[in-house]
């Protein structure tokens, strides 16, 4: 291959004031010189930003990631507040974004309300008498998003990648996660107790008088999370995918009338459902049969309120926040304004990206950022066409998938349309129940059809960047197109150590435990000789075992098997940028060095830049149990103590703490 090249001199960022950029950027008094990079490089590298940024109180954690994302919001609030006060068109998205804003901005007529927007969910779950009334109540729950029991919508075909069908999964807890419900330790304990209290006093609020009603609703949850797959295992796409025949499927739970709750859906004809956990669905339809409907009632009640909380009075919102504090440490709530700048983002996403995006997004964004991804691809086409651990018959399925990725960068080409959304200042909860019936009917409208190859799964201002493993593309949204991750004032080493090993990340998603499951076609196929598989599996566990010895707190490691697909793509991702990096000076002078550091360690430095980060010890605990993605620390140290180009450029010795025997290193690519 020539010569790679990565020009950064027309890079455009997102306007954004000068010293908010500036306050983003790489500076050499965000490290901790009282640390060797050897030792701890994540103390080292980000040790003094650390320091000067303590955890602002509405927050669990603060990251540069959030940083960024919360300036974002300021530019979102300045949309809003704006569109609040034009005299914009009825109908047009400028009416409906002003108008939504401030409804949840008006605080007195949410006051005013009380709880009686939630009214006609409690009547429909009064109306619950018997097994033969739960199409009707859970039809009229799930299409405002209230997807308890279980959860049914749309999603691409495992086997075919090109069509949707219809799809019903586990679904409907009040804890983040199965195990909350079921392990033994004091942690989870307290945990449990509080949320019994919660539930209590959130009831309360409704008028509800039962002592018991908090313990008969965890004992129905208790059940529920006992059935369900564990965290786990649903990363593991074959465990998931149960495609059956409308008439195998509804065998699973003959308690519940199916075809009387799709008619009330209006759901479109079915001749195939995936059950994605089979096993759940067949001791949901036994809780059917043996639970006292009253206490489904209560359930039922309880999650009404839990989920229209933040949409109700400062009573139900700050008794919301209050357990929130216990899973996350935070110790106040976001302004209101963010609360409701966030909102607006959540439910008509796109129509406010779009303003985003005409206001704060050059165009020549796109074709710098392709130039990078452009570099990445080349440097992981040599990977893999040199890779001595794969037969030539894999090889050639993993180049051909390679030449199938697709990338989106910046924002979709095609805008979600919002016409048939009816937006009014009068009730913030009532816009809610709106734009959440949209959202839901129009995923259930997928169903049967092709595949919507333009679709985002992200809006335009999100600091973050997906791979779709069935549509086989990188996405990266123009909100992460900015400091730390990409500064058009940096050297070339800051921009491939962040975005850079953020493209290679999203890349290498494409062929980790997860996503080498999937053909060139987005299908799920195994492309692998049975041997190459064998290989690939050793190489994976290697990674997993490193982070399974990874300590968070006392009587908590990481999951290695939960975080294995983010800690592939990280090491690999790294890699190829700095790969690609090295490409990019060839026949070039050196650069000299800048703030002390040579381009290798300032690239290393890029990485770690992108992750600094506090985190409350709650917050720390409920990530490790129900996150993919690796704690910081652990993203920054775990891959680097793996790689020799590491090791050379800081000149570690083999004893370091940041250095791994050579025959514990891991790679997978």
């Amino acid at each position: 291959m020539g010569t790679i090249r990565f020009s950064l001199a027309l890079w455009l960022a997102l306007a954004l004031p000068a010293a908010e950029l500036n306050s983003l950027r790489f500076k050499p008094q965000n490290t901790d010189p009282t640390c060797k990079p050897c030792e701890d490089f994540y103390k080292f590298a980000v040790g003094g930003w650390m320091a000067a940024n303590p955890i602002p109180d509405a927050y669990p954690r603060w990251t540069n990631f959030q940083a960024l994302a919360e300036r974002n919001r300021d530019l979102l609030r300045e949309i809003l507040e704006a569109a609040a006060l034009a005299k914009a068109p009825v109908g047009s998205d400028e009416q409906k974004l002003g108008d939504y804003y401030a409804a949840c901005m008006d605080e007195a007529s949410i006051e005013k309300a009380g709880f009686t927007p939630l009214l006609p969910d409690l009547k429909a779950i009064d109306g619950l008498k018997n097994v033969r009334d739960f199409p009707r109540v859970l039809a009229f729950l799930h299409s405002t998003g209230t997807n308890v029991l279980f959860n049914f919508g749309s999603q691409p075909d495992a086997q075919d990648s090109s069509r949707i069908v219809a799809g019903v999964f586990q679904s409907g807890l009040g804890l983040p996660d199965r195990d909350f419900y079921l392990k033994a330790d004091e942690k989870s304990e307290t945990t449990r107790k509080e949320y019994l209290q919660h539930i209590g006093r959130m009831l309360k609020l409704l008028g509800d008088q039962d002592e018991t009603a908090a313990a008969r609703i965890f004992a129905l949850e208790k059940a529920m999370a006992t059935a369900m797959m564990e965290r786990t295992k649903l990363r593991d796409p074959k465990a998931t995918n149960h495609p059956m025949a409308v008439g195998e499927f509804v065998k699973l739970t003959p308690a519940f009338n199916w075809a009387s709750y799709w008619s009330l859906r209006q759901t479109p004809a079915l001749t195939l459902v995936n059950a994605g956990q089979p096993e759940y669905l067949k001791a949901l339809n036994q809780l059917l049969t043996s639970v006292p409907i009253a206490d489904f009632r209560t359930y039922l009640r309880w999650h009404a309120v839990r989920g229209a909380a933040p949409f109700m009075t400062k009573a139900f919102a700050d008794e919301a926040f209050s357990f929130t504090k216990v899973l996350t440490g935070a110790k106040e709530q976001l302004p209101r304004w963010r609360r409701c700048v966030q909102a607006t983002d959540e439910q008509l996403g796109e129509a406010l990206g779009r303003k985003f995006v005409e206001k704060h997004y050059p165009a020549k964004a796109k074709q710098r950022m392709n130039e990078l991804i452009d570099n990445l691809f080349a440097v992981l086409r040599e990977d893999l066409t040199a890779a001595d651990w794969m037969s030539s018959s894999t090889r050639a399925q993993a180049l051909a998938k390679l030449d199938s990725f697709k990338r989106k960068v910046g924002h979709t080409e095609k805008w979600r349309d919002y016409s048939t959304v009816k937006i009014a200042r009068k009730s913030y909860f009532g816009n809610s129940l709106e734009t959440s019936r949209f959202e839901v009917r129009r995923d259930l409208k997928k169903i049967g059809q092709p595949v919507d190859r333009g679709e985002w799964l992200m809006t335009p201002p999100e600091v973050n960047a997906y791979y779709h493993s069935r549509n086989i593309e990188i996405v990266f949204p123009a909100g992460i197109l900015q400091p730390p991750f990409f500064d058009f004032e940096a050297d070339d080493a800051i921009n491939y150590g962040g975005i850079g090993a953020v493209i290679g990340h999203e890349i290498i998603h494409g062929f980790d435990d997860n996503g080498r499951q999937f053909d060139a076609q987005g299908n799920l196929r195994d492309w692998w000789t049975a041997e190459d598989g064998k290989k690939y599996q050793e190489r994976a566990n290697c990674v997993e075992n490193q982070f399974s010895s990874f300590k968070v707190q006392d009587g908590l490691n990481v999951n290695g098997k939960l975080v294995l697909g983010e800690s592939i793509a990280d090491l690999g991702g790294l890699r190829l940028s700095y790969r690609a990096f090295q490409k990019s000076l060839q026949g070039k002078p050196k650069p000299e060095k800048v703030d002390g550091f040579t381009p290798e360690q300032r690239f290393f430095l890029g990485w770690a830049q992108v992750w600094a980060a506090n985190y409350r010890a709650e917050y720390e605990r409920m990530t490790t149990l129900t996150d993919p993605h690796p704690l910081p620390r652990f993203r920054v140290n775990g891959p680097l103590s793996n790689l020799p180009e590491f090791r050379r450029a800081f000149g570690c010795q083999s004893s370091d703490p940041m250095v791994r025997k050579e025959g514990d290193r891991c790679r997978v690519w």
